[in-house]
């Protein structure tokens, strides 16, 4: 369990560097992979891309300093690495669903994002039928798109070539594709 441990001690480290600069390069040492590897791990195992989860995590700090001091908001916004009011302003809103200005008002709902934390659940305990059964040659038929290092490009990028995919003919003829006999000259 050491790369839950290194998982978890990257996390910590965004944590403590809330308000001030949070390097992608330094969690990833601390979880002792690649920036990129240290990215896509992320995002699988917590279902968000790790920019959208330190936003969050901000704009939940922010949110809480707006209610419990008198801090200006652009001393707020500063705090969490926003140079503008504006780019502060719309983060807020889309996390929170209102203006930093009316979070000081009493009564608001708010949206808070809790720490990530990571624990393990053993399973495995009970036994699972199986059996091997020798199968007929098929044919594996899709559509390909390249992808970039950059997940949040990609989480871009993939819901977009789908969409088109399903918009056009392609989709119905790959399906018709699954209904017909291997051949040996396919193209790959």
């Amino acid at each position: 369990m050491e790369w839950l441990r290194k998982l978890s001690a990257a996390i910590d480290y965004i944590e403590n560097h809330l308000d001030g600069d949070i390097s992608y390069d330094e969690a990833a040492k601390i979880a002792c992979c690649s920036t990129f590897y240290f990215q896509r791990v992320f995002s699988y195992v917590a279902g968000v891309s790790l920019s959208e989860y330190i936003r969050r995590r901000k704009m939940t700090q922010a949110a809480f300093d707006l209610q419990r001091t008198g801090a200006k908001v652009i001393d707020i916004a500063l705090k969490y690495g926003y140079a503008s009011p504006t780019s502060f302003n719309r983060a807020f809103q889309s996390v929170h669903n209102i203006t930093p200005a009316a979070a000081r008002s009493i009564g608001n709902t708010f949206n808070a994002y809790p720490a990530i934390r990571f624990s393990v659940q053993v399973s495995g305990e009970t036994a699972m039928s199986y059996h091997i059964t020798q199968k007929q040659a098929m044919r594996m038929v899709g559509v390909r798109i390249a992808l970039s290092e950059d997940m949040e490009e990609n989480q871009r990028i993939i819901p977009k070539f789908w969409k088109s995919v399903l918009k056009s003919s392609l989709f119905s003829e790959i399906c018709d594709l699954s209904h017909q006999s291997p051949e040996r000259n396919i193209r790959r």
